[in-house]
Parts: C-alpha cells; structure tokens; sequence
C-alpha cells in the first residue's frame, strides 16, 4: 500500500490541504471512531498542525449545525455524536440495555464533580456532608467521571472529572455548555 493512499492530499494550487477537505477527513475519522480522539491524534492522522485543524473543526461544526448529529469536545477530546432532540428516535431504533437510573446521591455527586472539577473525594464529601467512596465508584463504573490526576497532599488523593460520556448523557457538545449552577451549589 503506498504512502499517500487514504492520505489527506495538499490542494494542487497552494500545496496545503484544502480547509474542506480536511474537514471532511477529520468527519470521516470521528464517524469511524468507536472512542473519543486527541486532538494531536487528528493532527498526527491528517498531517496538519493545530490551527489548520481548529479551523477545520470550526468548519465541520458549522456544516453540522441542522443536523442529526453533533460535534462534541471535551477539553482536547472530540467525539460525534446523536443531538439530544434525536435521541428518542435512536434509543427506540437500537434498544439499547438500560442501565438503570442514578440515584439521588450519585446525581448530586455528579453535579459536584462536573462544576467543580478537578475535584478531589474530600472536598466532594465536605459539601455532601457524608462519605461518597461508592458513589464514585459507581459513576466511574458508569464511566460518567474518572480520575484526572492527583492532589499534591498526602497520599496523593484522586482528583475527579467527567468523561465524554457525561457530555454524551447530557447532551452537551462541551463543559462550556453547562447550566449556571443554582446560588445554593
């Protein structure tokens, strides 16, 4: 197989990808992804540097506006996926398993970790009030929050984040697109 089969090809006139061609390549890999990709991962894939690909993203996220899909980014995780006004229609088209609701505890968890994050388990308990060891634990079996990093105290405590999937389950396309928190929170 040659080197420049399947490869984005520079535009004949300005020996530069072409700002929809690459757009388009850039769909074509995240349509073909089952997980969420780098950033550099599409830079590396494309041969293009970080601004011709923030362009090209601008550009594939105005060409899906009005569609049945969504370009998500989480910090320098891109993913497509289902617009939430579409998600009825797909659930009923695929079934999937349902995995049973969260609890009361683990949404108010989970409302700690998305507007707080990174957040560390002791601060999470500290405005709960109680110990959320399972909580966590649950929500990251679910894959709605994962560990981020670690604090710098003793022990090195976990720091907690949302995943994609978060944004996913909300129907958000990013962070940026979370409600103000109430006054009480």
């Amino acid at each position: 197989m040659g080197a420049a089969e399947g490869a984005v090809r520079p535009h004949p006139h300005r020996g530069e990808v072409g700002l929809s061609e690459l757009s388009a390549a850039i769909e074509a890999i995240l349509f073909s992804s089952n997980r969420a990709l780098k950033v550099r991962e599409l830079q590396q894939a494309t041969d293009s540097n970080r601004d011709q690909l923030e362009h090209a993203l601008d550009d594939l996220r105005s060409a899906l506006e009005g569609r049945g899909v969504m370009l998500m980014r989480h910090h320098d995780e891109l993913h497509l996926a289902t617009r939430p006004a579409f998600a009825p229609a797909v659930r009923r088209a695929l079934r999937p398993e349902v995995s049973g609701k969260l609890s009361p505890a683990a949404y108010e968890t989970l409302a700690i970790v998305a507007y707080q994050q990174p957040v560390m388990r002791s601060r999470i308990e500290e405005v709960r009030g109680v110990n959320c060891e399972s909580v966590l634990t649950n929500l990251e079996l679910r894959d709605l929050i994962t560990e981020v990093g670690r604090g710098t105290g003793p022990g090195q405590p976990k720091l907690y984040g949302t995943t994609m999937r978060f944004l996913q389950v909300l129907g958000l396309e990013s962070l940026d697109h979370l409600p103000a928190p109430s006054r009480g929170s």
